[in-house]
């Protein structure tokens, strides 16, 4: 497998696109006028404790109050938000209102929602990630290889005072790491953690203490591993500074960073920006004819699979078997690219056969193995719908590219120019019977003023004997489909 990301900067947007085998399966946009706050560490105050949802509500300087659960918060005997979960504290017990603390965004607000804080406190390196808050070290579950992994724990242990107040998780990318790496990383984010430490003390409330790296950096940092072949980028200054970080913190890698001097733009490469068009849309064609629809809504995203055109060769089962194996794969890189989040239920067609079920789910699970998210198929459910969950921590990329439409908001439909001229009709004669007026005028779409003159103008013509006023209609360019007034004249 052949694996390259794509890096795309201008002065006011970056973008990435991760590439397996010429095929887009991740991107990644930032924009300096939205930049993402998710890993920024802000020093908070309380200004609400919320004890019936055991949370409280959190100043950090943004628009809206960033929201803090109790499983959430650190405590002395804590190590992780894992163990903390379990426990029933009330949230009283623990800060009231006007405290200040030392915050970190787990997610970046979505929709109407604020943005989702903790107090574990998590600083990333290349390798490894300190955890203020924790003990002991953890090793990544994607290292499989138990001797690995055993090797990678002892090496990080031996690195660890006995008195040492923190932990470690080592990164997937520490796989083959030597010693010498993995202190350099230990000792870089010691000292990142006390000049953090430091300045969120100083700090008043509401202010960033520290920013996570910008995308290019990032991109670095999470992505480059042995199994990228090389990086593209389109910007000389961008690439010196890919390249310096490259060269202080995986010198190995330095070598990938190349600069992109074609005369394409750069992500018309493999078609990143075709694909990127295609995952905007609510329909996915499969390549033996069937297709996927996918609905994002405020709880949760759908997605449906069809059989559509394809008719298979054998019966009717084996082509719905083909079919769903097809959608298994391209639901999980679906997921990845347009970056959707939360619960996710999935309707396969149904399958009489349970092995063919069986393999369905597990095509399904091997295919989101590689996903940089973490994800979870909890069950089918007694409708045979697939429910699974993805972490969410930020915008989808339909919530970042597109607004609602301001014609339909959102709905995915407009009233056709039948229902809006029968509106018409009764508001022409609520408005004759409410006021003394000489006639009325009906402003509205072209569509809706060409059936009110060819199909309902004998309609038309009933409604001014019964109003006993003259109706005049006038085009509206300007209007919405739905949209329409009636003017008193």
């Amino acid at each position: 497998m052949t694996v390259e990301i794509l890096v795309n900067v201008t002065p006011r947007e970056s973008r990435a696109a991760f590439i397996e085998n010429g095929v887009l399966q991740e991107t990644y946009i930032e924009r300096t006028n939205r930049l993402g706050i998710t890993s920024n560490i802000y020093k908070a105050r309380v200004s609400r404790v919320l004890p019936g949802m055991q949370a409280a509500f959190m100043e950090i300087g943004l628009e809206r109050t960033a929201f803090l659960h109790v499983s959430d918060i650190a405590r002395r005997d804590d190590v992780s938000p894992e163990l903390a979960a379990p426990k029933a504290v009330d949230i009283r017990s623990v800060i009231t209102e006007g405290d200040e603390l030392l915050v970190q965004v787990l997610k970046d607000p979505l929709g109407t929602k604020g943005a989702r804080l903790t107090t574990f406190i998590t600083l990333p390196s290349r390798f490894l990630v300190y955890m203020p808050h924790g003990a002991g070290v953890g090793v990544s579950a994607r290292i499989e290889d138990e001797a690995e992994r055993a090797r990678l724990r002892t090496l990080v242990e031996s690195f660890i005072p006995a008195d040492y107040r923190g932990g470690y998780i080592v990164r997937t990318v520490a796989e083959g790491v030597g010693a010498d790496a993995l202190r350099a990383d230990m000792v870089f984010l010691e000292r990142l953690w006390s000049v953090v430490g430091a300045n969120g003390f100083r700090a008043p409330a509401g202010t960033l203490v520290h920013e996570d790296l910008p995308l290019p950096l990032r991109v670095l940092r999470d992505l480059l591993g042995q199994h990228v072949d090389r990086v593209l980028v389109d910007a000389i200054t961008a690439r010196e500074r890919m390249v310096n970080f490259a060269r202080t913190f995986m010198p190995d890698s330095e070598a990938k960073i190349e600069l992109y001097a074609g005369n394409r733009p750069i992500f018309d490469l493999y078609a990143v920006e075709d694909e990127i068009k295609k995952a905007l849309d609510r329909k996915v064609p499969l390549k033996s004819g069937g297709y996927l629809v996918i609905d994002q809504t405020e709880s949760m995203t759908t997605v449906d699979v069809n059989t559509g055109a394809f008719v298979g060769h054998r019966n009717l089962e084996d082509t719905i078997f083909r079919t769903n194996l097809e959608a298994a794969v391209a639901i999980a890189r679906q997921l990845r690219l347009r970056n959707l989040g939360g619960i996710i239920i999935i309707d396969f067609i149904d399958m009489e056969a349970d092995d063919h079920r069986q393999q369905v789910l597990q095509a399904l699970s091997k295919s989101l193995a590689a996903d940089h998210a973490r994800t979870s198929i909890s069950s089918v459910s007694p409708l045979g719908l697939v429910e699974m969950t993805r972490k969410r921590t930020r915008e989808s990329l339909e919530h970042l590219l597109c607004r609602p439409c301001p014609v339909c908001e959102g709905r995915r439909y407009v009233k056709t120019a039948e229902t809006v001229v029968y509106e018409i009709f009764r508001e022409l004669v609520r408005q004759a019977s409410q006021f003394e007026v000489q006639g009325l005028m009906v402003l509205a779409h072209q569509d809706v003023i060409e059936l009110l003159l060819d199909e309902e103008s004998a309609a038309l013509g009933e409604l001014e004997v019964v109003v006993g006023k003259p109706i005049r209609l006038q085009t509206e360019s300007l209007y919405a489909h739905d949209q329409y007034d009636v003017v008193l004249v």
